[in-house]
C-alpha cells in the first residue's frame, strides 16, 4: 500500500484517475490543487514539503483529515510508487533536480514556470522526459481559454491575413520589500530576473499566437531596485513567419498590465488583463476596409471558458489518460524559455541572437547571469 492508502502500481498500469502529488505547498500549490480537484480523472494522494506543518495544513485543507497523505521527502514518494504525476511547485531553483528523479521514476511531471534556472536544466529535464517516456509540461496557463484558442485559429488560418507587428508588454510593480526577500532577485537562486520569472508569461501567449521566433536583439536595465538581475527589459523578436515584435518586461509600473497587441493586415488583435484573461480582455478590430460581414466571422465563440490552470490541467490528464501527445497548450515547454534566454544572450554579448547560435552561448547554457546597465541615481 502507499501513503495514501492506494495499492501500488506503476503509472502505466493505472486504470482509474491518475494519482497526483504536489511538492512544495505555497500559494501556488492550492492553483494545482484546486485544478486537480476539477479534474475528474486526477486524485490528490500525496504533498510534500520541507515544512511538515505547513504541509499538513495543505492537506488538511484539500481532503479533510481523510485527505492526501503527507510524505516526508521526494525520494520517500518517489520510492513508495504512490504517483502517477507530480506537479512541482518549489522554487525554481530546485526544479530540476525533483523533476529528473521523478521523471527518471516513471512518474509525469507538471511544473510550474519558471520551469528552470537556466536552458541547459530545461535541456536536461527534456532528455530525461524522452528516455523514461513519460511527459514533462509546464504551467504555461495563459495559453488556455476559449478566447485564445479562437485567435490563435484565426491566425493561423489566415483569416486576420498576414500578421506584421506585434507588442508584447508585462508592465507589474515589485516594491522594494519584494527584492528584499532572501534569494529574490538573485542569479544562483532564481536564475533570473523578471523577464524570466514575470514577462515569460506574455512572452509564452505572444510564441503560442505567431509560432516560432527567428531572432532577438535585448537590453537589460537596473533603473531602480536592490537586486543582482534586471528589474525591466527590452527585446525586439523577430517571428519566422516574419512579425517583428517588441516585448518589454519591468517590475517597476504602478498601473499593472499585461498585453499583446498584433497587427495583421486586416485587423489589430489586443488582448489587456494582469494575470488572467476572459472574453472581455480580448479585442479583435478590423481594418478600415474590412467589411463588417468579414469582420463578423471573427467573433469569439459564444461559450466561454477564461484562462487558468483548471484548463490546462485537465487537458493535460486527458492526454495522460489517453496516452498520447500532450495538448498544444502543454507543447513546447522550451520556446519561450529560449527567447527569454535570447534577450539574456544577447544583453551579454551585444549580439543579435538566432535559435541556431543561442546554444553557442555555454555561459547563458549554464545561467542567465548577464551584465545589466544599471541606470539607478
Amino acid at each position: 500500500m502507499d501513503p495514501a492508502g492506494h495499492a501500488a502500481h506503476s503509472p502505466s498500469d493505472t486504470a482509474g484517475p491518475l494519482r497526483a502529488a504536489i511538492i512544495g505547498t505555497g500559494a501556488i500549490a492550492n492553483a494545482h490543487a484546486k485544478a486537480i480537484a476539477a479534474t475528474p480523472n486526477a486524485e490528490l494522494v500525496a504533498v510534500v514539503d520541507r515544512d511538515d506543518d505547513a504541509a499538513g495544513r495543505f492537506a488538511e485543507l484539500w481532503g479533510g483529515p481523510a485527505g492526501p497523505a503527507v510524505v516526508s521527502s521526494l525520494d520517500a514518494l518517489l520510492a513508495t510508487r504512490a504517483a502517477d504525476v507530480l506537479h512541482i511547485c518549489t522554487p525554481p531553483g530546485v526544479h530540476a533536480e525533483q523533476a529528473i528523479a521523478a521523471l527518471d521514476a516513471g512518474v509525469h511531471v507538471i511544473c510550474e514556470k519558471p520551469v528552470a534556472r537556466s536552458l541547459g536544466e530545461l535541456d536536461a529535464m527534456t532528455e530525461a522526459a524522452a528516455k523514461s517516456d513519460r511527459r514533462l509540461a509546464v504551467v504555461f496557463q495563459q495559453r488556455t481559454g476559449t478566447a485564445a484558442a479562437h485567435v490563435r485559429e484565426l491566425l493561423e488560418s489566415g483569416a486576420l491575413g498576414r500578421p506584421l507587428v506585434a507588442t508584447c508588454e508585462t508592465l507589474w510593480y515589485r516594491d522594494p520589500a519584494y527584492f528584499a526577500v532572501a534569494g529574490r532577485g538573485d542569479w544562483a537562486a532564481e536564475g533570473g530576473g523578471p523577464t524570466l520569472s514575470l514577462g515569460i508569461n506574455q512572452i509564452d501567449l505572444l510564441a503560442w499566437l505567431l509560432g516560432d521566433w527567428a531572432s532577438v536583439h535585448g537590453r537589460l536595465w537596473r533603473l531602480s531596485r536592490e537586486t543582482e538581475t534586471e528589474d525591466v527589459s527590452t527585446a525586439t523578436v523577430e517571428f519566422r513567419n516574419g512579425v517583428v515584435a517588441s516585448v518589454t518586461t519591468s517590475a517597476l509600473s504602478p498601473r499593472e498590465i499585461s498585453a499583446i497587441r498584433i497587427d495583421t493586415e486586416l485587423a489589430t488583435v489586443t488582448v489587456d488583463h494582469l494575470y488572467g484573461h476572459g472574453h472581455e480582455h480580448w479585442r479583435i478590430t478590423p481594418a478600415p476596409h474590412v467589411h463588417e460581414s468579414v469582420a463578423a466571422r471573427w467573433a469569439l465563440p459564444e461559450v466561454e471558458e477564461a484562462s487558468g490552470h483548471e484548463p490546462l490541467v485537465r487537458d493535460i490528464y486527458r492526454a495522460l489518460v489517453a496516452g498520447g501527445p500532450l495538448p498544444p497548450t502543454a507543447t513546447d515547454p522550451a520556446r519561450s524559455f529560449e527567447i527569454v534566454t535570447a534577450i539574456y544572450s544577447s544583453a551579454a554579448t551585444g549580439r543579435t541572437v538566432t535559435p541556431e547560435a543561442l546554444r553557442d552561448d555555454a555561459d547563458r547554457l549554464r545561467s542567465l547571469e548577464s551584465p545589466i546597465t544599471d541606470l539607478r541615481r
